[in-house]
């Protein structure tokens, strides 16, 4: 039965590269022509991925984590030069126990990587606020590991959107309540004040100097609510999903698929736009539409993911954003596949991934380097994080999973 949807899986990987291969206008971020040539001919088979997924893991776990001696946590990056924090960040945390589920959501892992989820799972409790009047994920670890830090809304919705990814994994109940935690965070971060132009909104971080309702923010939160509404059936959680994915389209879209980055509370928007805002919406609107079987938010969702790919494919657009941006725009890419199969999705992460593996892989190390804006060429000089080695490991996890799994996408 496995080898037989692993070659169902080849041939629509193929089928769905073959025109795209065949046109040269089609395939997203060109190269140059050598350059090119290698990338096409690392797109691989699932088996192929599912190996480059694992030899990267290695590579994040022998240069970047730091054991049970170190709390099984991991380093920000591999520079050992002073002044850095010796722990990553929860956003880092987050990414590379997200990349070690989405290693264990390969078919035959199931049981291989059991003890590294228990592990990733159990030490991020250690990033849970010590403030029991705001509870949530903090950014950074409270004492006597950190200083502490900031409690950032988008860290709480992903950190709560891994942790029902584990739950869907694993079936450990207890992950639904934690999740239900981070959400609560970003309730609080939600724009109650009259009088603003486009009123809501979720906040970027519980300060009170912050000035700004974000699409990440509010976009993630929206995606957490709606599937913590799948889980428990509670009603507000499906309420306040349409509510704040709503709010997005209303005062953030600049046309479909393209969602600007922030609302400032004194009405003047940031206009830049982030591949992982396409993706949170498109996410949003597929498990709104499975929730409610109203066509019109998988609609959205479709013209979305037009408008996002004809934007994000023309020339170096895609290869230039941040890596872990693309991992949630292709994730939740796929999650609309499961729902609407489009070709394009697939073959546009294939040749991205394969890129990645070509242009930014050091094959020494087995590291991924990129520029200081976390994406394009890489620059050998900086160092390595952990965000963007996990990120590779979750693309390539990705590509190498049954399709039949995209609909657990969280």
């Amino acid at each position: 039965m496995r080898v037989g949807r692993r070659t169902r899986r080849i041939i629509a990987v193929l089928a769905a590269l073959s025109p795209l291969l065949a046109a040269s206008a089609v395939l997203p971020s060109q190269p140059g022509k050598a350059t090119d040539r290698a990338v096409r001919a690392a797109i691989g088979t699932p088996q192929v991925w599912a190996d480059r997924a694992a030899a990267s893991y290695r590579s994040l776990q022998q240069n970047l984590y730091h054991g049970a001696a170190g709390h099984n946590l991991y380093r920000e990056t591999t520079s050992t030069s002073p002044g850095h924090n010796p722990y990553s960040y929860v956003w880092e945390f987050r990414e590379a126990s997200q990349a070690t589920l989405d290693l264990q959501n390969i078919t035959g892992n199931e049981s291989t990587y059991r003890s590294d989820i228990a592990a990733r799972f159990a030490a991020l409790q250690q990033y849970v606020s010590t403030n029991p009047a705001r509870p949530g994920f903090n950014s950074y670890l409270p004492p006597p590991l950190g200083k502490g830090g900031d409690l950032y809304y988008d860290d709480n919705a992903e950190v709560g959107l891994s942790l029902l990814s584990a739950y869907h994994a694993n079936g450990d109940r207890s992950l639904i309540d934690r999740a239900r935690t981070a959400f609560a965070a970003d309730v609080r971060g939600w724009d109650t004040a009259p009088g603003r132009i486009c009123p809501g909104g979720v906040r970027w971080v519980e300060k009170s100097s912050d000035a700004e309702r974000a699409a990440n923010s509010t976009g993630f939160s929206a995606q957490l609510s709606v599937e913590l509404y799948q889980i428990t059936g509670q009603r507000a959680y499906l309420d306040w999903a349409k509510r704040a994915y709503q709010w997005n389209r209303t005062c953030l879209m600049q046309s479909a698929g393209l969602y600007w980055d922030s609302c400032r509370d004194d009405g003047t928007v940031n206009t830049a736009l982030w591949s992982y805002n396409s993706g949170s919406m498109i996410g949003t609107a597929v498990q709104l539409y499975r929730t409610t079987g109203d066509r019109r938010f998988l609609n959205n969702a479709i013209a979305d993911a037009n408008g996002a790919l004809a934007y994000w494919t023309k020339g170096d657009r895609l290869y230039n954003q941040p890596a872990i941006f693309n991992v949630y725009f292709f994730r939740d890419l796929l999650l609309l596949d499961s729902q609407h199969h489009d070709a394009r999705y697939l073959a546009t992460l294939q040749y991205y991934a394969a890129r990645l593996w070509v242009a930014n892989r050091n094959p020494t190390t087995g590291l991924f380097q990129f520029k200081a804006e976390q994406g394009g060429a890489p620059d050998p000089t900086l160092p390595v994080q952990t965000l963007n080695q996990s990120a590779v490991v979750q693309l390539f996890s990705l590509l190498a999973w049954d399709p039949t799994g995209y609909a657990r996408i969280s």
